[in-house]
């Protein structure tokens, strides 16, 4: 039938997440870090979500679309709820949240704070996050290989323990960091940025992403690059 519906401007998209928390339908998800509307049949054509898109990537169009579907819909709600209700972004585990450690207090054995995780978000995939999620006010940052944590035995305390951490894999990965990387740098109080990469030569592209960033956001940071050998020493 044609009607009116959504389309998003995936070039204007930072990847912010806040049209898919205002659309009630779950219609729209973010994939690879871009919104997407996720089926036609799930969009009312009411335009919540575009009040809610702070860069204009959201606008109607009328196309040949399935109709709004209201019991699919509902049948979509009750599969994404979870512990802390509904999502509306997809997959539960995408959700962006804080995560609050107790501190360590003299009584608390060596060995347990030496194995306690620091991290202190999620998600950390550089794909996955959200552009302007809060947990980037005022954050030291740590852009890592996925390798990394696995080759180097203090990952955690060495370099996690107060930063907030995005890790990715240049070689795995599709596309390009830079222009991710560039917005979150720009649009958030980021105060430093830690790369730790492999001394593999695939995980050069990390690194130059995370410069080329810096550079295209206009700031002035403290970068700091660490190299972690294969067999897991700080190079």
């Amino acid at each position: 039938m044609l009607r009116k519906i959504i389309q998003i401007d995936e070039n204007k998209c930072n990847g912010c997440g806040a049209c898919a928390a205002a659309c009630h339908e779950g219609a729209i998800g973010m994939v690879a870090g871009k919104a997407r509307l996720l089926r036609d049949d799930y969009c009312d054509g009411l335009g919540d979500c575009l009040p809610a898109c702070p860069t204009g990537a959201i606008s109607f169009i009328e196309r040949e679309a399935a109709a709004y579907d209201e019991a699919a819909v509902q049948r979509h709600q009750t599969a994404q709820k979870v512990d802390s209700g509904t999502l509306p972004c997809g997959c539960p585990g995408s959700m962006a949240r804080e995560i609050r450690r107790s501190p360590a207090t003299d009584a608390t054995p060596a060995a347990s704070v030496a194995a306690a995780s620091q991290l202190r978000q999620w998600p950390v995939q550089i794909k996955l996050v959200s552009v302007n999620a809060p947990y980037f006010t005022n954050a030291d940052l740590l852009i890592a290989a996925d390798c990394t944590a696995y080759a180097y035995g203090d990952f955690h305390q060495r370099f996690i323990r107060g930063r907030i951490t995005l890790v990715g894999c240049p070689k795995l990965d599709e596309g390009d960091y830079t222009e991710k990387l560039a917005a979150i740098i720009a649009n958030n109080s980021i105060k430093s940025i830690a790369v730790v990469r492999m001394e593999v030569p695939c995980c050069g592209g990390l690194q130059r992403a995370a410069e080329e960033a810096l550079r295209r956001s206009g700031k002035e940071l403290p970068l700091e690059v660490v190299t972690i050998s294969t067999s897991g020493e700080i190079k």
